[in-house]
Protein backbone atom coordinates (compact mmCIF):
# COMPACT_ATOMS: atom_id res chain seq x y z
CA UNK A 1 0.00 0.00 0.00
CA UNK A 2 1.55 3.31 -1.26
CA UNK A 3 1.52 6.65 0.73
CA UNK A 4 -0.71 9.16 -0.15
CA UNK A 5 0.04 12.72 -2.38
CA UNK A 6 0.33 15.64 -0.03
CA UNK A 7 -2.56 16.74 -1.79
CA UNK A 8 -5.11 14.02 -0.99
CA UNK A 9 -4.70 14.34 2.76
CA UNK A 10 -7.83 14.71 4.52
CA UNK A 11 -7.37 17.76 7.48
CA UNK A 12 -8.33 16.90 10.85
CA UNK A 13 -10.31 19.29 12.31
CA UNK A 14 -11.48 20.96 15.54
CA UNK A 15 -15.05 22.72 15.68
CA UNK A 16 -15.16 25.35 18.74
CA UNK A 17 -17.30 28.06 20.33
CA UNK A 18 -15.31 31.31 20.69
CA UNK A 19 -16.49 33.17 23.88
CA UNK A 20 -17.05 36.98 22.84
CA UNK A 21 -17.31 39.90 25.12
CA UNK A 22 -20.61 39.40 27.62
CA UNK A 23 -23.29 41.81 26.40
CA UNK A 24 -26.64 40.04 28.38
CA UNK A 25 -27.71 38.91 32.08
CA UNK A 26 -27.06 35.78 33.69
CA UNK A 27 -31.08 36.36 34.89
CA UNK A 28 -32.78 33.27 33.91
CA UNK A 29 -35.83 33.86 31.48
CA UNK A 30 -39.43 32.99 32.44
CA UNK A 31 -41.07 35.31 29.71
CA UNK A 32 -41.08 37.05 26.79
CA UNK A 33 -40.59 40.38 29.03
CA UNK A 34 -37.41 38.97 30.15
CA UNK A 35 -35.94 38.27 26.58
CA UNK A 36 -37.39 42.09 25.61
CA UNK A 37 -35.07 43.04 28.88
CA UNK A 38 -32.04 41.19 28.28
CA UNK A 39 -31.80 41.16 24.82
CA UNK A 40 -34.11 44.30 23.32
CA UNK A 41 -31.11 47.07 23.31
CA UNK A 42 -28.82 44.65 21.48
CA UNK A 43 -31.33 43.86 18.25
CA UNK A 44 -32.88 47.14 18.02
CA UNK A 45 -29.40 49.07 17.15
CA UNK A 46 -29.45 47.62 13.63
CA UNK A 47 -30.99 48.89 10.67
CA UNK A 48 -31.74 45.86 8.79
CA UNK A 49 -33.08 42.57 10.17
CA UNK A 50 -30.77 40.43 12.36
CA UNK A 51 -32.06 36.87 13.03
CA UNK A 52 -30.35 35.43 16.77
CA UNK A 53 -31.21 32.85 18.80
CA UNK A 54 -30.74 32.64 22.71
CA UNK A 55 -29.53 29.81 23.84
CA UNK A 56 -30.74 28.46 27.50
CA UNK A 57 -29.49 25.95 30.51
CA UNK A 58 -32.71 23.62 31.21
CA UNK A 59 -33.11 26.21 34.41
CA UNK A 60 -34.04 29.23 31.70
CA UNK A 61 -30.81 30.94 32.59
CA UNK A 62 -28.92 31.77 28.95
CA UNK A 63 -25.94 30.46 27.94
CA UNK A 64 -25.79 32.63 24.97
CA UNK A 65 -26.68 34.33 22.20
CA UNK A 66 -25.97 33.67 18.72
CA UNK A 67 -26.65 36.31 15.40
CA UNK A 68 -27.47 33.93 12.95
CA UNK A 69 -28.62 35.65 10.09
CA UNK A 70 -28.00 39.95 9.16
CA UNK A 71 -30.26 40.62 5.96
CA UNK A 72 -31.75 43.51 4.87
CA UNK A 73 -34.49 45.65 5.73
CA UNK A 74 -37.41 43.90 5.52
CA UNK A 75 -36.34 40.47 4.93
CA UNK A 76 -33.66 37.67 6.52
CA UNK A 77 -32.75 33.97 5.12
CA UNK A 78 -32.13 31.79 8.04
CA UNK A 79 -31.58 28.31 8.06
CA UNK A 80 -32.20 25.86 10.53
CA UNK A 81 -28.62 24.48 10.05
CA UNK A 82 -26.95 27.34 11.29
CA UNK A 83 -29.52 28.23 13.95
CA UNK A 84 -29.52 24.88 15.52
CA UNK A 85 -25.37 24.60 15.37
CA UNK A 86 -25.13 26.97 18.59
CA UNK A 87 -27.63 25.22 20.13
CA UNK A 88 -25.98 21.78 19.58
CA UNK A 89 -22.29 22.80 20.33
CA UNK A 90 -23.50 25.43 23.59
CA UNK A 91 -25.45 21.85 24.79
CA UNK A 92 -28.23 24.17 24.87
CA UNK A 93 -31.83 22.40 26.39
CA UNK A 94 -33.35 25.27 24.97
CA UNK A 95 -34.06 28.07 22.78
CA UNK A 96 -35.71 31.78 21.87
CA UNK A 97 -35.64 32.75 18.22
CA UNK A 98 -35.29 36.67 18.31
CA UNK A 99 -35.27 38.86 15.40
CA UNK A 100 -36.07 42.51 14.49
CA UNK A 101 -37.98 44.33 12.33
CA UNK A 102 -36.41 47.66 11.62
CA UNK A 103 -39.51 48.83 10.47
CA UNK A 104 -41.35 48.61 13.52
CA UNK A 105 -44.09 46.49 12.33
CA UNK A 106 -45.05 43.61 15.04
CA UNK A 107 -47.26 42.05 12.70
CA UNK A 108 -45.33 38.60 11.52
CA UNK A 109 -45.18 37.85 7.60
CA UNK A 110 -45.85 34.68 6.47
CA UNK A 111 -41.72 33.92 6.40
CA UNK A 112 -41.70 34.69 10.15
CA UNK A 113 -44.25 31.59 10.67
CA UNK A 114 -42.52 29.63 7.59
CA UNK A 115 -39.58 30.07 9.51
CA UNK A 116 -41.00 29.22 12.70
CA UNK A 117 -42.51 26.13 11.38
CA UNK A 118 -39.38 25.06 10.04
CA UNK A 119 -37.79 25.63 13.31
CA UNK A 120 -40.82 23.97 15.82
CA UNK A 121 -40.12 20.95 12.99
CA UNK A 122 -36.20 20.52 13.77
CA UNK A 123 -36.41 20.94 17.42
CA UNK A 124 -38.77 17.73 17.88
CA UNK A 125 -36.08 16.00 15.83
CA UNK A 126 -32.87 17.27 17.66
CA UNK A 127 -34.66 17.36 20.80
CA UNK A 128 -33.38 20.98 21.83
CA UNK A 129 -36.75 22.72 22.90
CA UNK A 130 -37.86 25.68 21.24
CA UNK A 131 -39.41 27.79 23.71
CA UNK A 132 -40.38 31.05 21.68
CA UNK A 133 -39.86 32.94 18.37
CA UNK A 134 -40.20 36.43 19.42
CA UNK A 135 -40.32 39.95 17.09
CA UNK A 136 -38.59 43.06 18.55
CA UNK A 137 -40.27 46.67 16.68
CA UNK A 138 -37.77 48.72 15.36
CA UNK A 139 -36.53 50.86 18.28
CA UNK A 140 -39.89 51.23 20.19
CA UNK A 141 -39.31 48.21 22.49
CA UNK A 142 -42.83 46.64 21.73
CA UNK A 143 -42.30 42.99 20.67
CA UNK A 144 -44.68 39.94 19.09
CA UNK A 145 -44.56 36.21 20.83
CA UNK A 146 -45.44 34.06 19.05
CA UNK A 147 -45.99 31.89 22.51
CA UNK A 148 -48.16 34.22 23.90
CA UNK A 149 -49.86 34.96 21.09
CA UNK A 150 -51.10 31.21 20.65
CA UNK A 151 -49.17 30.87 17.24
CA UNK A 152 -46.28 28.67 18.56
CA UNK A 153 -48.69 25.57 19.21
CA UNK A 154 -50.18 26.18 16.25
CA UNK A 155 -47.53 26.10 13.98
CA UNK A 156 -45.98 22.94 16.02
CA UNK A 157 -46.16 19.92 13.33
CA UNK A 158 -48.43 17.39 14.91
CA UNK A 159 -46.99 14.12 16.50
CA UNK A 160 -48.43 11.96 13.87
CA UNK A 161 -45.97 13.77 11.17
CA UNK A 162 -42.97 12.39 12.97
CA UNK A 163 -44.36 9.07 13.95
CA UNK A 164 -44.48 8.19 9.88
Amino acid sequence: MGRRPNDEKIEVVNIRMVKEPSLYSTEKIKSPEDVLRVIADELKTYDREVFAVLNLKSNGQPINLNICSIGTLDTSMVSPREVFKSCILSNSAAFIAVHNHPSGNLTPSQEDRDVTRRLLGCSELLGVKMLDHIIIAGESGRMYSFKSEGELDHLRPSREVWER
